[in-house]
């Protein structure tokens, strides 16, 4: 695989799919895996000075039925069976010594950027688990080599493939214990929960009760992630499968999944809320104090039908539609509001149109109009003048309404074409 090079109109988006977890040698298999040169990895990872300690192979190997690229760190002074957690006779190095290696190497800038902030992520977990500052981190699975060569060597590859944006599902939990420096530690460890709960890491039990997420796993993740769930639109290319080292009921596999995401869109979207209830038992009057409380607060829209109920009874159907941050708030009004006992929420993608308020000078005043347009072709597609600035005006000269409508329409059409027989001068 050449190396990929983002152009003018896309952007390379990168997607990690964890069914079983994420661990940093897992990382880096998916990444050969994916056609990121070994060799370039070894010679990169040779500027941080520590190739004494360690020797770097890959191969392939299957789980469950599936192909995949394993990635060894054999570390060269002698080592312990739990891998996961790096317990080797290597040096223990503080977060401080260990960003010193990363600046004084010959890495590419934002590998360096991504690798510090990486490493800057785990020592605050630890850290706070151990109530000390990041800087006084002194344990093996902050400074341990194979944890370097992990974080270092994913960073390397992300930039090797030209990864603009990295997105990941959601994780497991995992279970059981795992053994660790300070002893025998609850699954997920101590310092992976704190970094689950700065992202607000979704996260769901699969069931397998193993260590399935390692700190330098969720290190990597929850410092590079863009965000963390479903996958982001994009065209796939290729799909890197990175081997875990146990046997687990299903595939121990990390999926890469690489695309290439387009900059541009011929339309605006956005996700937004649509929050409804029907109600058969409230005063319609409490419904329009609701509807203007509701856009007061942030509401996009609100509406109400007339409908039909259970019995034949007529009530209201009550349509909100909101930013994903204002449901709590909007929700909390509609229970205090109204009589319903239950709302239904679904999640939506709309297509909008860009907007801004222009202004313009009659006769009679000045009158705000809207116009909407696709930022694609900069060209107006709707103009609308604000409807009580127009009522305004009418009340004042004792004007239709319609009238004054059309005159401002009127007057911003002769604007627009004198600008543009001022430009085409």
């Amino acid at each position: 695989m050449e190396r990929v090079n983002s152009s003018h109109d896309s952007k390379i988006v990168a997607y990690w799919d964890c069914p079983t977890g994420i661990a940093g040698d897992m990382c880096l298999g998916a990444l050969v895996d994916l056609g990121v040169p070994l060799e370039y990895l070894i010679a990169q990872l040779q500027t941080l000075g520590i190739e004494d300690e360690y020797q770097l192979k890959a191969e392939k190997v299957h789980r469950r039925g599936q192909i995949a690229t394993k990635i060894h760190v054999d570390v060269t002074a002698e080592k312990s069976s739990d891998h996961h957690h790096h317990h080797h006779h290597t040096p223990a190095r503080h977060l401080p010594e260990i960003e010193n290696l990363i600046k004084q190497a010959n890495l590419p800038q934002k590998v360096q950027e991504w690798s510090l902030a990486v490493f800057r992520q785990l020592a605050i977990a630890e850290g706070a688990v151990h109530g000390i500052a990041p800087e006084k981190v002194h344990f093996h699975e902050v400074g341990a080599t194979d944890a370097i060569i992990d974080i270092v060597g994913t960073c390397l590859g992300l930039d090797w493939l030209s990864v603009s944006e990295l997105y990941c599902s959601s994780l497991p939990t995992g279970g059981g214990t795992v053994q660790a420096a300070h002893g025998r530690l609850p699954v997920p460890v101590p310092a992976v929960v704190q970094m689950f709960s700065r992202r607000q890491v979704p996260i769901y039990s699969n069931g397998i009760e193993a260590e399935l997420v390692t700190p330098t796993g969720a290190a990597i993740v929850t410092t590079l992630a863009k965000s963390f769930g479903k996958p982001p639109k994009m065209q796939l290319e290729k799909v890197g499968l990175g081997a875990g080292t146990k046997d687990l009921p299903i595939p121990n596999l990390v999926r890469l999944w690489l695309g290439k995401k387009e900059s541009e869109k011929l339309d605006e979207s956005e996700t937004v809320a649509v929050l409804e209830t029907q109600i058969d038992d409230l005063n319609p009057q409490a419904i329009a104090y609701l509807s203007e409380s509701l856009l007061q607060v942030g509401a996009l829209d609100v509406f109400s039908q007339a409908i039909t109920m259970k019995k034949s009874r007529l009530g209201i159907l009550l349509t909100v539609i909101c930013a994903l941050d204002k449901i709590a708030i909007c929700e909390n009004m509609i229970f205090q509001e109204t009589t319903t006992l239950g709302i239904r929420r679904t999640i939506q993608e709309r297509s909008i149109l860009k907007r801004e308020i222009q202004l313009i000078d009659t006769v009679y005043g000045q009158i705000r109009l809207k116009v909407a347009y696709k930022e694609s072709i900069n060209q107006p597609i709707t103009v609308q003048p604000e409807y009580e600035d127009c009522a305004a005006i009418a009340r004042q000269h004792h004007l239709p309404w319609r009238f004054v409508h059309q005159m401002a329409l009127a007057v911003w059409q002769e604007k627009i074409s004198l600008d543009s027989r001022a430009i085409l001068s």
